[in-house]
């Protein structure tokens, strides 16, 4: 039996929305303060996918202030096509509320935002019979809008408030069959995240709850996959039904962190009775098709093309002055627009960080400035491997300790920065009898980042820092790990990044 690995879509992918054209699927997640925002995807399979674009991708669909903090910005969008029609709908957390674009081609251009007059996140759509367009929002409430113009023509009214979990969200609405279907996650988006269902005549309810809700939850359970929710079903074109939902993969001694945020997972669904039943949610899964439309993941970016690959994001903003692609061709061109990463309007230029294994390396050509790689969770949670004023160093802020680890004399000419993540092999520790834990026994976090430099004499290794620190536990907000470029004085130019997942997984280009 052929099988998948789950996640389908590694990373910090949160919050998927899906549906079906023919024979093509479409998905969006959610981005919060990185822009462009609402990384979309393509696939024929629901199993390989390849970002094809963002949806939110210039300065007037998206405008993320340097005073939204991290985890801000844009929250659990949802994708549909209806009439011929894409629609993304979002909420801009912090900014301008509600919003929603349109494209006749996914790939787009998606057009300026519509607003709504409608409080909360997580809204989504859906159409009844006689053309009367649904939204729902967290809580869970219902509205009639004209998608057209954003205005509201009835309610919000509150249909449902879930099964009794906390936080009721991410609700998706659909017609199927004679019932009109409720899906939300409660339970908060931690280690309580569950799916639940509702069902009713009518989209204004009154809706029935499934007897066996939650239909989906790893709550209290010891699966390598935790936080299930926030999922969102799709029929295949062979008529088998799945759900795409998030999830994390934690790690390391207890208790256990996750580091490379909330994943996009797939799952089979089963109709039983009249409700959805899925999961539990495995690794591995049996496959839904055999169409394997894509290669392997590029894992390098030599700055060849005229426009940066939709990969590479930046928090809140990217404005033109800050990077160019033509002022060196073949380079990758950036500019200081702040003076440390310790706060935001600064220069940088990353990709989500995808695999538990991983190593990044990038071609810095040194100039009068100061440059290097990044890995980061926030403004007070990165590793910094930074190259300036003749020497390389190793800079861990945490949050409100920012120090300096490590530091040698810089070799003349270009350097090649290297940075290793490795997953931690954790031992639980042995206490003696006087109560002190045996030497040799490591227990601590999920991975250990290892920082070095490269050249003509080999590798010089500069630091080792443990990766609990970059994690959601300690960090705390709703993103994962993104490893990047930046400058903090002067210009930097790189000749080329590398990125090299080393776990098996991952699907996403």
């Amino acid at each position: 039996m052929r099988t998948y690995d789950n996640p389908v879509i590694p990373g910090f992918h949160p919050d998927p929305s899906v549906c079906r054209v023919g024979e093509d699927y479409y998905l969006v997640c959610s981005s919060f303060e990185y822009f462009p925002g609402v990384p979309l995807f393509h696939s024929r399979d629901l199993v390989h996918w390849r970002q094809i674009g963002n949806v939110l991708d210039r300065p007037g669909q998206l405008e993320i202030a340097d005073g939204i903090p991290a985890s801000g910005g844009i929250y659990a969008p949802t994708i549909r096509h209806h009439d011929g029609r894409f629609y993304v709908i979002t909420t801009d957390v912090g900014g301008r509320g509600t919003l929603l674009v349109t494209a006749e081609r996914p790939e787009g251009p998606w057009s300026d935002p519509v607003l709504l007059d409608l409080p909360g996140i997580d809204p989504d759509l859906a159409w009844d019979e006689d053309g009367s367009c649904w939204c729902a929002m967290a809580g869970v409430g219902l509205a009639r809008i004209d998608p057209g113009t954003g205005k509201v023509l009835e309610g919000p009214i509150p249909v449902w408030s879930g099964s009794g979990l906390r936080d009721p969200e991410a609700p998706h609405l659909y017609r199927i069959g004679a019932w009109w279907y409720l899906v939300v996650a409660e339970g908060g988006t931690a280690l309580g995240h569950s799916v639940s269902v509702a069902r009713a005549r009518s989209p204004r309810g009154p809706y029935e709850p499934a007897p066996a809700n939650p239909v989906l939850s790893h709550s209290g359970t010891a699966r390598p996959v935790q936080c299930t929710g926030h999922a969102d079903l799709v029929q295949a074109a062979d008529g088998s039904w799945w759900t795409v939902l998030l999830a994390t993969r934690p790690g390391g001694y207890f208790p256990e962190y996750h580091v490379l945020g909330r994943e996009t997972f797939l799952v089979p669904v089963e109709w039983v009775d009249g409700w959805p039943v899925a999961g539990p949610v495995e690794l591995r899964h049996p496959a839904p098709a055999a169409w394997h439309p894509f290669g392997p993941e590029p894992v390098r970016d030599d700055f060849d093309a005229a426009v940066l690959a939709p990969q590479w994001i930046s928090p809140r903003s990217r404005p033109e002055g800050s990077w160019s692609l033509t002022e060196r061709p073949g380079r990758l061109t950036l500019r200081a627009t702040g003076e440390s990463l310790d706060s935001p309007g600064h220069t940088f230029v990353g990709r989500r960080q995808q695999h538990a294994d991983c190593r990044v390396t990038a071609l810095l050509e040194p100039g009068a400035g100061r440059a290097g790689l990044s890995v980061r969770v926030d403004e007070a949670h990165h590793y910094d491997l930074e190259a300036g004023g003749g020497t390389v160093s190793v800079v861990a802020r945490i949050g409100p300790v920012r120090q300096r680890v490590a530091e040698q004399r810089l070799p003349p000419g270009p350097v090649t920065l290297a940075i290793d993540i490795r997953t931690t092999g954790v031992v639980p520790p042995t206490v003696t009898a006087a109560g002190q834990q045996a030497p040799g026994i490591r227990a601590g976090g999920p991975d250990t980042l290892a920082f070095s430099i490269e050249g003509p004499g080999g590798s010089k290794p500069l630091a080792e820092l443990d990766g609990r620190y970059l994690s959601t536990q300690v960090a705390g907000g709703f993103t994962g790990r993104v490893i990047g470029m930046y400058v903090t004085e002067g210009d930097a130019e790189f000749d080329w990044f590398a990125y090299e997942g080393k776990d098996p997984g991952s699907r996403a280009g």
